[in-house]
This record gives structure tokens, sequence and C-alpha cells, in this order.
């Protein structure tokens, strides 16, 4: 992760912050692959160099180029060397990746397996790319692979919940409970723990630990829009259940699903600040504060005008001053703003012009209906692409 993060740094020119990370990243790999440590330190002295080169202090970068080929000439040939252990770390970036790169991880996490069939590293990334697919309905896996990761490596917190999810799946709720309890005990801070056993407890119904967990969880990482995403759809959710129960009409609950509504919307629009590109959050946002008639209760009453305006105002904001116009999505959210302000026909073009961008590689042409020649021309590959995955970015992490 620290390496990752000292591309991310280096890709926004940032070059010192990115050798702090890449130092960070040294001295774990010192610290937790002692025996291993120049062959897992390959990655991170590649890194180092590339860094240095772009900066322009070729010497210190020639000191980590020399580096790396004094370590693969003793294991392959200089510059270049095939190990488990690179393997497993070409993995691990690429299931951080996420979305169409879980595949490819897990064909690394496979082959890294070959040459060390019962290692627990290689095994529990194993068991999180296949956990990643199986979301997919042509790629069904078993649960065993999640099961020997847990016998190979029983301090793996995350693999444990990811099991209880799988269990949860196949109405084994109890027995995944248990797992769930116990993993929290023991990675009481550990985000991507505390993250799934909020979904648990989602899936479950039980939504107030959920929020809780999902809290605990957004504490550590304050800019994750995804969490409070999930907190807005909590809350939904609860004002869902109190419809349900047919009561909705007692003040006691009209009152309760107003300040739920309240909260809903102020997590939907964290969401926005720090993910403004974020589809469903708008989508989200959009459905509570436009369309009263969705519930059994009269929202305008319970919301006053003023803090709907609010609301409004803050979406506008966001999506005005965050979200350029080239951004992914970009139009589909300003047609959302216009049809919360009842400007139907604005808002139609801008959907007009959002399908002309999703559709502006389309080899019948059907984009041209939709955008001028101008913008059909101007970067249409990049947002091509740009569109999807921004979609897919948004879908709920496995």
């Amino acid at each position: 992760m620290y390496n990752l993060l000292a591309y991310i740094k280096h890709q926004k020119g940032q070059n010192e912050a990115a050798l702090e990370c890449l130092r960070q990243a040294e001295e774990l790999i010192q610290r937790e692959h002692t025996d291993q440590a120049e062959i897992r330190s390959l990655v991170t002295w590649g890194n180092y160099a590339w860094v240095y080169y772009h900066m322009g202090r070729l010497s210190e970068a020639q000191i980590y180029v020399d580096k790396v080929k004094q370590v693969c000439e003793k294991f392959s040939n200089p510059y270049s060397i095939e190990c488990p252990e690179l393997d497993c770390e070409e993995g691990w970036t690429l299931l951080k990746c996420g979305g169409k790169q879980n595949e490819r991880a897990k064909v690394y996490f496979e082959k890294a397996l070959e040459e060390k069939p019962n290692n627990p590293e290689f095994t529990s990334g194993l068991a999180i790319a296949t956990y990643c697919l199986d979301e997919k309905p042509q790629k069904q896996f078993s649960a065993e692979v999640l099961k020997q990761a847990i016998e190979l490596c029983p301090d793996n917190q995350y693999v444990k919940v990811l099991f209880a999810l799988k269990l949860q799946k196949v109405n084994k709720e109890a027995e995944a409970e248990l797992l769930v309890e116990e993993a929290l005990e023991k990675a009481p801070r550990q985000t991507e723990v505390l993250r799934e056993a909020a979904k648990f407890y989602q899936k479950k119904g039980d939504l107030d630990k959920a929020i809780e967990l999902f809290r605990k969880a957004s504490e550590f990482l304050p800019n994750n829009g995804y969490l409070y995403h999930q907190i807005g759809c909590c809350y939904r959710a609860k004002i869902k259940q109190i419809q349900n129960t047919g009561e909705s009409e007692a003040s006691e609950n009209r009152e309760k699903i107003k300040e739920l509504k309240k909260q809903a919307i102020d997590y939907f629009i964290k969401t926005i600040e720090k993910r403004p590109n974020s589809l469903y959050a708008y989508c989200d946002l959009t459905e509570l504060l436009e369309a009263d008639e969705r519930y059994q209760i009269p929202f305008s009453k319970e919301l006053p005008d003023t803090e709907r305006q609010q609301h409004r105002q803050q979406l506008q904001n966001v999506a005005e001053n965050q979200l350029p116009q080239n951004a992914p999505n970009y139009w589909f959210c300003q047609g959302l703003i216009h049809k919360l302000n009842g400007d139907l026909l604005p808002a139609a073009e801008c959907y007009e012009k959002e399908l002309g961008r999703l559709l502006r590689n389309s080899p019948s042409g059907i984009g041209r209906f939709f955008l001028p020649a101008s913008e059909l021309e101007e970067n249409s590959e990049e947002m091509g692409q740009g569109a999807d995955i921004s979609i897919l970015g948004e879908l709920p992490d496995p």
C-alpha cells in the first residue's frame, strides 16, 4: 500500500512525499519480511529509481538500479526476476485497484501458489480475489478457498469476515455471526474488517449495528466517500423499516422519520463532497429531496422549505465547484439538479448530453444525435472509458 500511495503521490507531482512513502515501505519490509528483505524490496527499489529519475537526481536513481541488478543477478538475470513473492506483490496491487483487475489478481496469486502451495499470504490473496469475483453470476466459486485461507492464516480477520459473508449468503447466518464477532474482537480498529462486518449487519437488517461500524471505519478513513454513502443508505433503510410496520403516520414515528431523513441527506451530501462524481449518491440524494410521494408521509411538511433549499444549494455547489465539466457523469448530475429545481427542459438537455458521451464511441454513430460534432471529436476515447470506470467504481465493494 505504501508503494501504491507513492505512485499516486508521484502522479500528483508530490515526489518528496512519494519518497517518504517508499521509505515507509522499506521499513515495513525490513520489519515484516526480515528473511526475504532483498526479494521483497525489489518493487520498492524500482520505484525509488523511477521517482529519482523523474526528479532529475540520476546518481541516486542509479544507486537503486544497481541494487535491483545485484539481487536479480543472484537469482536470474540483470533487471529481471520471476519469483512467487513478486507475483504475490503484483496480485495485491491489482486487487487494490479493484474492478476489472480482480481476475488478473487471481491469476497472479494462483501462479505464486504453484511454487509454494501452502503459503498463508498467497492463499489469503487468492481467497480475497476469488471472493471479489464471486459477485459475478458467471464466476461462482465455492467457499473452500476462504476456509483454507483461514486454516493457514487464522490471524487474518479480514478473510474471516469474508467467509462469514459467504456463509450468510447460504443461510448460515448464526455460524457467520460468530465469525464476525470474533473478527471484531480481535481486530477492532482494522478498517477493512469494520467495513465488511458492517455489510454483514446491513444485510442482516441490524441497521443500527451497521451504522455504528461504518461510522467507526469512517473515523479512521475520514475521506472515504463509500463509507458515508453506506451510512446514508442505512438511514434510508431505517425509514423503510418504519414504513413497513404500517405505523409511519404515528406522530412519534413521523418525528423519527424526519430525523432519519435528515441524517440520510447529510451523509449523501458528505459522499458527494468526497466523491463529486458519485452517480449513486446523487441519485439517492435527489430521491430523498424531490419525491415526497415515494414515501407514506408528506415530507414537504416534515422538512421545512428553507431546509430543503439549503440541501439543494449544497448539492448544486458541489456539482458546480468540485465536478469539472469533463468529469464522468457531469451532465447526468447537472440534469438531476435541474430536475430537482423543476427545470425539466434543461434537465432533459443535460441527460441527452450524458447519453451522447456514453454512446460517442458506438459504431452505429448514435452519439451524433445527442452531441454536436465538435464534442464528439473531443477526447472521445477518454470520455467513453471514463464514464464506464466511474460507474464501476460506485458499485459496492465485494
